[in-house]
């Protein structure tokens, strides 16, 4: 293949002429891990210094939600690990071997336990935020997979880590694509907030309608309250069930779970597909459920399929209604039938219901779009870091 004017071939790839290449170790002050205090998390303190550990490493971004702090003098005991501006951590063991973030003033002055890499580097030749999506993107992940044995990822060492190569464009230039690509990252992060604001509205208007703390105009009618198997009918997903379970990754028939997965893969079997929309399933022995408005086949006979009674059952209300439900579970053992389908709610009449889940499905139409956008951006961001980290695309 002939190369484009002004590129070559190098160990990293195809790069332009004037892009440099490097070790990572030639490029750095520090690659280092922390260590865990003598009595783990018996010594961490409700505030004090940051604590980072691998949870607390995203996908290009520190996850604070769950971070630890330490006292001064347990700090001092460790003191070389101590965090400084635009250190870039990357976790190098577990199940999250590979994300990477950069230091911020959040975690400033704190430490890093042993299952996180601080790479501390020389910023006159190596831009921290520049290293950061390196390392995330996929030529960089490739290299982390290419020291773990099976295709599993066990762990990193500190020479693997110093033994990356990685293209080095001049400095300006590794500050404008981290520029660039954080524009892109604020964006994303801007439309994560978004939807969050956007599902707490809807968790607030679920509250309000649903108990008829709220009324819609021009409805006044009593409500009635009504146990779940009044107004829902069951089916066993026998006849639905998927009879391969090597599924593809193509737009066929999904295959549905009622978990966090919902959709496993999809299958090509083109017999025992319910089409009988929309349905309700839920998990027998999680009470997990999901609403479903496209033909599809079940993975488990675990799962029930549920329908409304009649004609006077809006099904989005009485699934929206079931979200308001706290269940304790306790015995491993099938729900629906033993008590869950007795549970009560309150329901107004055939119109409001309709109205009410018009109103609740507007929501969910606008959060799936910011949704949508934000995926969009994700896959963006991705062609861009593909393009400017190789200079397929030049900013300068």
């Amino acid at each position: 293949m002939e190369l484009r004017p002004g590129y070559k071939q190098t160990e990293v790839g195809v790069i332009p002429e004037e892009w440099e290449t490097g070790c990572l170790g030639e490029k750095t002050k520090k690659v280092g891990s922390g260590i865990t205090p003598t009595g783990g998390e018996k010594v961490y303190k409700r505030e004090g210094r940051p604590f980072l550990r691998s949870q607390n490493v995203g996908w290009g971004a520190l996850l604070m939600e769950d971070i630890a702090f330490i006292d001064d003098e347990t700090h001092e005991t460790f003191k070389g690990t101590e965090i400084e501006s635009e250190d870039v951590f990357i976790n190098i063991t577990g199940a999250s071997i590979g994300r990477s973030a950069v230091a911020d003033a959040r975690v400033e002055k704190g430490n890093v336990n042993q299952h996180v890499c601080i790479i501390r580097t020389n910023k006159d030749e190596l831009y921290p935020i520049f290293l950061n999506y390196f390392l995330l993107s996929k030529s960089g992940q490739l290299q982390i997979d290419s020291f773990q044995a099976g295709g599993n990822r066990q762990g990193l060492n500190f020479g693997q880590i110093r033994s990356f190569r990685l293209p080095l464009p001049p400095l300006p230039e590794q500050r404008a694509i981290a520029g660039a690509l954080g524009d892109v990252d604020a964006l994303i992060g801007a439309l994560d907030r978004l939807i969050a604001k956007k599902r707490d509205l809807k968790q607030a208007a679920m509250q309000q309608l649903l108990t008829g703390q709220t009324r819609l105009p021009g409805f006044s009618r009593e409500w009635e309250v009504k146990r779940l198997e009044e107004l829902l009918e069951y089916e066993q997903p026998t006849k639905y069930l998927v009879k391969d379970s090597e599924y593809s990754d193509e737009n066929y028939v999904p295959v549905l779970t009622a978990g966090k997965t919902f959709v496993l893969g999809y299958t090509n079997e083109e017999n025992g597909i319910f089409n009988n929309l929309p349905a309700i399933i839920f998990d027998d022995f999680t009470t997990a459920n999901k609403y479903v408005t496209f033909p599809f086949k079940a993975k488990s006979s675990a799962m029930k399929i549920l329908k409304p009674r009649d004609a006077t059952v809006n099904l989005r209300l009485v699934f929206e209604a079931m979200q308001l439900i706290k269940f304790p579970l306790g015995d491993h053992k099938r729900y629906w039938i033993s008590e869950y389908r007795n549970l009560e709610i309150k329901i107004p009449k055939a119109d409001e219901q309709t109205a009410i889940a018009a109103v609740l499905s507007d929501m969910d139409a606008e959060i799936a779009a910011l949704e949508a956008r934000r995926d969009k951006t994700r896959a963006l961001k991705q062609g861009m870091m593909q393009e400017l980290l190789t200079g397929r695309t030049r900013l300068l």
